[in-house]
């Protein structure tokens, strides 16, 4: 099993052409610019991420109240995450990539919701029920693993922690395509 694995990481990526290359690079480049300067505010992107989340509450809403607390952050998570995986076993670089960056960017709209877990001012949406009564996911969370306190300090983790993910993606990106072509 694990000759077979280890085969398979030995498996080329499709290759992905030196304009490609640098058009992506430019991209990551002027999106972490724009995500630096928005001082953890809500990103363009963060629409998207949204409706997943929402939708993650409402899907996982099936398998009880707990998950379905939790659903909006699982779902908004697991679709670049296994989208990232689908297109890591295609071995195709670029796809790989802006799935696992977006999956990292994930983690930055996350630790804003984390991080108004105390003082809940960020406006709240819901997707389906009373919006008389929303709930702040955060709060609710960490109130039940009594870690309230702790709320600011531990988005802060999951804030470098996505700014870590996005920037080794991108430069691992580079670095292994400016290798191939012999830069």
């Amino acid at each position: 099993m694990f000759e077979d694995w280890a085969a398979f990481l030995e498996t080329a990526w499709q290759p992905v052409p030196r304009w490609a290359l640098e058009a992506w690079a430019t991209f990551y480049a002027l999106f972490l610019g724009y995500v630096f300067h928005s001082h953890g505010g809500f990103l363009f992107i963060d629409l998207a991420n949204l409706v997943v989340h929402e939708g993650g509450h409402l899907l996982f809403g099936w398998f009880g109240p707990t998950l379905g607390l939790w659903g909006g952050t699982l779902l908004q998570w697991l679709v670049p995450f296994l989208l990232a995986g689908y297109f890591f076993v295609q071995r195709q670089k670029s796809a790989f990539v802006f799935c696992s960056f977006f999956f990292f960017e994930n983690w930055l709209y996350t630790a804003t919701y984390m991080a108004d877990a105390r003082a809940m001012v960020l406006p709240l949406v819901t997707a389906g029920g009373d919006s008389d009564y929303i709930e702040h996911d955060w709060n609710a969370i960490f109130s039940s693993l009594g870690v309230l306190q702790y709320d600011t300090t531990i988005a802060g983790v999951v804030r470098f922690l996505g700014w870590c993910g996005m920037i080794a993606v991108v430069v691992w990106f580079v670095w292994s395509g400016w290798r191939e072509k012999g830069c």
